[in-house]
């Protein structure tokens, strides 16, 4: 059986696959806050509140096109939710980018209050090996 804080996000990702706004806003708090800690590749950016979630949302919807966008592990801790996923998206005018991320989930009355994204956009070709 699902948990009411895994089924919060489970409805967030669909909406957000589905590019469907509405259903995507109707997961967060009013006084949501998400943050995206940056990557090689990606800028730091905080989305304060439903106003902020909206424009996250419009973006990705409007102005970049997803290769693919997968969740692939959920770690579930009360009303903490940790995602481990990867994507491929082109943001409209720039180049390709591929992360692995950790997303973390806060859930205060059935609703998503905070996320915050940890993310990396280096190749394995960009890592230093040690036998």
């Amino acid at each position: 059986m699902t948990s009411p804080a895994r089924a919060v996000v489970d409805k967030m990702f669909e909406a957000f696959l589905a590019k469907d706004l509405e259903t995507a806003q109707s997961t967060v708090t009013e006084d949501t806050l998400w943050v995206h800690n940056g990557s090689q590749k990606m800028p730091a950016l905080r989305f304060v509140g439903k106003s902020g979630t909206e424009k996250f949302f419009s973006t990705a919807f409007n102005t970049i096109v997803f290769d693919y966008f997968r969740p692939l592990t959920f770690i579930e801790q009360g009303d903490t939710i940790a995602v481990l996923g990867e994507e491929s998206f082109t943001p409209e005018g720039q180049p390709k980018v591929t992360n692995r991320w950790v997303q973390v989930y806060t859930i205060r009355d059935g609703l998503i209050a905070q996320m915050d994204e940890y993310a990396t956009s280096a190749s394995a070709e960009d890592y230093i090996v040690i036998d």
